[in-house]
C-alpha cells in the first residue's frame, strides 16, 4: 500500500457514466418522496418539488458546475470552501459532510434489507446477513476503483429511469382525478404542511456537491460539470412526473407510505391496478432494492474521498490517505464506512438520522457562500463554465438558498433542531485536535499557511471560531424565539408520544444554552484573538 494524493488512479470516465453516478447519488428514482405526501398533502407535494430545484438543488448544482471547472481537484467542494473561507471553514465543511455520509450511507442499506424482508418474509437474521452481503460486495466493487463503481450506477440508472417512465405513462393513460386536490392535508396549517415537506425535498435534491470530491481520480475532471447539467431535470423529471401521474391515476394521497408490499399505497400501486399485481410489483420490488443498492455503492464512492482529503492535508489521521497500489483506490476510508454501515444498520437511529439531515444543510450552505466569496475574491480568475448574469443576480441568486437552508432548519422541529446544533459544534472541538496533533496545511507550507504560535492554530482561525459561536448563538435565539410558538399547541404531547416523557422544555433549556454559551464563546474568543492573532 502506498499514501499520499498524486497515487490516486486516474480513470477515463464518461460523460454519460457520470450522469449517472450522480443520478444514483441524489436520487435513483422517487423512493423517499412517499413521505411528503401524506405530510404536506399531493397538491404542496408537487409545488414543493418544483420549487426546491430552483431555491435549493439548481443552486447548489450550478455552484458545483462553476467551481468544479476551476477547481477539479479531490476532495471538491471540501477544498473549495477550504480555499474561499480558509482553513477552518473547510474543515468543519470535510468533518461535518463526512459524518454525514458515513451515517446517511447507512440508510440505503437498511432501506434494502427492509425492501428485501418484504419481498422474502425473512427475519432479522436473514435481513441483516443480506445487508452485510451488501456491504461486502460494495466494499469489493469500490476497492477496484472507480470506473468499476460507474458501472453499477449506469445498468442501475436505466433500470430504474425505465420502471419509473413506466410508472409516469401508465399513471397519465388512467388520469381519474386533480393531482394537487386537496393542496394541503384538511385541518392542517400551511406552514405545519410545509415543514413536513420541507426537509424532506431538500434532501432529496441535495448531493450534487458530492461527485466532486473525486475530482482527481477521473482523467477529465471537467466532465463532471457538464454531466451535473444532465443530471439535474433528469433528477426533477424521475421526481415530478411519476408522483403527478401517480396522484392523478390512483389517489389515496393520505395512504401513501414506503414500501413495496401489496399492502402499501405508492409508486408500485399504479403498476399493481392497472397491470396486474403479479410480475409488475415483483418487478418494482426488485428494482427497488438495485435502487438502494447503487446509492449506497455511490456514497460509498464518493461519499469517503473527503475524509481522505482532509488527511492528505494533515487534518486527519496519516493512515486514511494511503491508497492500494493495484487499483490506487483510498482503501482506508471505504473500509471505515463499511465498518460504521455494519454497526448502524442493525439498529434504528432516527435521532441520529436528525443530526445526519442538518449537518448536510450546514454544509450546503458553506458551499453557496464560497460560491459568492470567490466571485469577489478572484471575480477573473478561469471558469470553463462561468453561471452568467450580473452581479446582484448572482448574490440573489446563492442567497436565497441560504434562507431556505435556515428556515428548514428552524421548521424541522425542537428536537432536530436541538440535534444538528450538537452535531455541528463538534466541528471546533475537532478540527482543534486534529490541527493541533497533525499540523495541518501549515505542515505541507509553513509560509503559505502561517499559524499563531501561541495555540498552534492557523492565523486568524481564533476570529473564526468566535464567528462560528456567535452563528451559534444566533441560530439559538432564533429557535428559542421560534420553535415555542411553532410547536406550542402541540409539542409537548408529541415529544411525550416520541421519546416517552415530557420533554419539550428541556430541549427549549437545551437550545437556550446554546444561545447563552455561544454568546460567551464569541467574547472569549474575540478576546484571546485580539491579544494573540497578529494585525
Amino acid at each position: 500500500m502506498e499514501e499520499g494524493n498524486n497515487l490516486v488512479k486516474k480513470h477515463d470516465l464518461k460523460v454519460i457514466n457520470i450522469v449517472f453516478m450522480i443520478y444514483c447519488l441524489c436520487a435513483a428514482g422517487a423512493y423517499g418522496i412517499e413521505a411528503m405526501i401524506p405530510a404536506s398533502g399531493p397538491g404542496l407535494t408537487l409545488v414543493l418539488l418544483m420549487v426546491i430545484p430552483f431555491v435549493w438543488g439548481l443552486p447548489m448544482a450550478l455552484a458545483s458546475v462553476e467551481l468544479g471547472s476551476a477547481r477539479p481537484v479531490e476532495g471538491g467542494f471540501y477544498k473549495w470552501i477550504q480555499e474561499a473561507l480558509g482553513e477552518f471553514w473547510g474543515f468543519q465543511a470535510g468533518w461535518w459532510k463526512s459524518i454525514a455520509n458515513y451515517i446517511d450511507s447507512s440508510v440505503y442499506v437498511i432501506l434494502a434489507g427492509t425492501y428485501f424482508a418484504l419481498m422474502t418474509g425473512v427475519g432479522e437474521t436473514g435481513k441483516y446477513a443480506f445487508q452485510v452481503a451488501i456491504i461486502a460486495l460494495f466494499v469489493i466493487i469500490n476497492l477496484r476503483g472507480v470506473q468499476e463503481s460507474s458501472k453499477i450506477s449506469l445498468v442501475v440508472g436505466f433500470a430504474v429511469l425505465a420502471i419509473f417512465t413506466l410508472i409516469t405513462v401508465v399513471g397519465f393513460m388512467n388520469v381519474s382525478q386533480n393531482a394537487f386536490t386537496p393542496f394541503t392535508p384538511p385541518d392542517q396549517g400551511v406552514m405545519l404542511s410545509i415543514s413536513g415537506g420541507l426537509a424532506i425535498g431538500i434532501w432529496m435534491y441535495s448531493g450534487y456537491e458530492a461527485m466532486s470530491a473525486v475530482g482527481g481520480e477521473v482523467s477529465n475532471p471537467r466532465i463532471i460539470p457538464k454531466a451535473t447539467l444532465i443530471a439535474v431535470p433528469l433528477i426533477a423529471a424521475t421526481y415530478i412526473l411519476p408522483t403527478a401521474a401517480s396522484l392523478s391515476s390512483i389517489g389515496q394521497w393520505e395512504n401513501w407510505q414506503e414500501g413495496i408490499s401489496g399492502d402499501v399505497v405508492g409508486y408500485g400501486t399504479v403498476l399493481s391496478t392497472y397491470l396486474g399485481h403479479g410480475i409488475w410489483m415483483l418487478l418494482f420490488g426488485a428494482i427497488a432494492i438495485m435502487a438502494q443498492c447503487s446509492i449506497y455503492n455511490s456514497w460509498m464512492t464518493a461519499g469517503t474521498r473527503v475524509l481522505f482529503a482532509m488527511s492528505d492535508d494533515n487534518l486527519a489521521p496519516k493512515f486514511i490517505k494511503k491508497v492500494n497500489k493495484k487499483h490506487g483506490v483510498p482503501y482506508i476510508p471505504v473500509l471505515i464506512m463499511a465498518a460504521v454501515n455494519l454497526i448502524l444498520c442493525s439498529f434504528e437511529f432516527t435521532v441520529v438520522l436528525v443530526i445526519e439531515v442538518l449537518l448536510i444543510i450546514a454544509t450546503q450552505i458553506l458551499l453557496f457562500i464560497s460560491m459568492l466569496v470567490m466571485r469577489k475574491k478572484m471575480p477573473d480568475s478561469e471558469r470553463p463554465i462561468k453561471i452568467p448574469g450580473p452581479k446582484l443576480f448572482i448574490t440573489l441568486f446563492f442567497s436565497i438558498p441560504v434562507v431556505v437552508g435556515v428556515l428548514a432548519y428552524l421548521l424541522n422541529g425542537t428536537d432536530y433542531f436541538m440535534g444538528g446544533l450538537i452535531g455541528i459544534c463538534t466541528g471546533p472541538i475537532a478540527y482543534f485536535v486534529f490541527k493541533r496533533r497533525y499540523g495541518g496545511l501549515h505542515k505541507s507550507d509553513p509560509k503559505k499557511h502561517p499559524v499563531n504560535r501561541i495555540t498552534g492554530l492557523a492565523q486568524g482561525d481564533l476570529y473564526r471560531i468566535s464567528y462560528f459561536f456567535l452563528i451559534v448563538c444566533v441560530l439559538s435565539l432564533m429557535g428559542s424565539a421560534f420553535l415555542p410558538w411553532y410547536e406550542g399547541s402541540w409539542g409537548q404531547e408529541y415529544y411525550y408520544e416520541t421519546y416517552g416523557a415530557d420533554v419539550f422544555g428541556t430541549f427549549l433549556s437545551v437550545i437556550k444554552g446554546f444561545a447563552a454559551a455561544g454568546a460567551a464563546l464569541f467574547v472569549v474568543f474575540r478576546v484571546i484573538a485580539k491579544k494573540t492573532e497578529k494585525k
